[in-house]
């Protein structure tokens, strides 16, 4: 029988990789309880291939937290380029929300990993992203003059303190609403 190529080897471990991710992502926003054996199990892998690419469960949590938070990253600057500015930035934050079921249970992981935040290669990035929507409805009209980002990081990190179950969804609803309508330069209705 003939060994499988260098290159089918890496194609799998890569997929197995992004499989290992996915199925870590749903399970600890379900439920930050979940053993590495059961995500290994979830993930069609042996523990053994979930242990050669994440060594330790806080190094899987760390990894998925930068996977995750990159996406949330990159979505800003798409929706600003493609949406009006309130509907981008709404979408932003309900975006932000659903990342934030993830970071609830592994909010302790992360914070450790990058020394309390001083460390985090996400944090500028993270910041660019909410400066580039404020900008937008700023400009557009639709948003306060003046508004600083690392102070709607701040409205927006109560997102990730929501406990997950029944009417997580809507009480993270009730308070994205809450924070857009103190950005803007009048509040919906008035």
């Amino acid at each position: 029988m003939t060994a499988p190529s260098p290159r089918a080897k890496r194609t799998d471990a890569l997929s197995n990789r992004a499989r290992i991710l996915a199925v870590a992502g749903e399970a600890f926003a379900t439920s930050t309880s979940t053993s590495m054996t059961a995500i290994a199990k979830q993930a069609g892998v042996g523990v053994g291939t979930l242990y050669r690419h994440f060594p330790t469960r806080e190094a899987l949590i760390v990894e998925l937290y930068h996977q995750e938070i990159q996406k949330v990253i990159d979505l800003a600057h798409t929706l600003a380029a493609e949406l009006p500015p309130l509907d981008a930035l709404r979408r932003w934050f309900e975006e932000v929300a659903r990342y934030g079921k993830l970071k609830y249970g592994v909010s302790e992981v992360i914070h450790a990993a990058t020394n309390g935040g001083l460390n985090d290669k996400n944090y500028e990035p993270f910041l660019r992203a909410i400066a580039v929507l404020l900008d937008a409805g700023t400009a557009s009209g639709d948003l306060k003059p003046g508004l600083d980002a690392e102070d709607v990081l701040l409205q927006l990190s109560v997102l990730w303190r929501i406990p997950p179950g029944p009417g997580a969804t809507v009480r993270a609803t009730r308070l994205l609403n809450l924070i857009i309508d103190g950005l803007r330069t009048r509040p919906a209705g008035a």
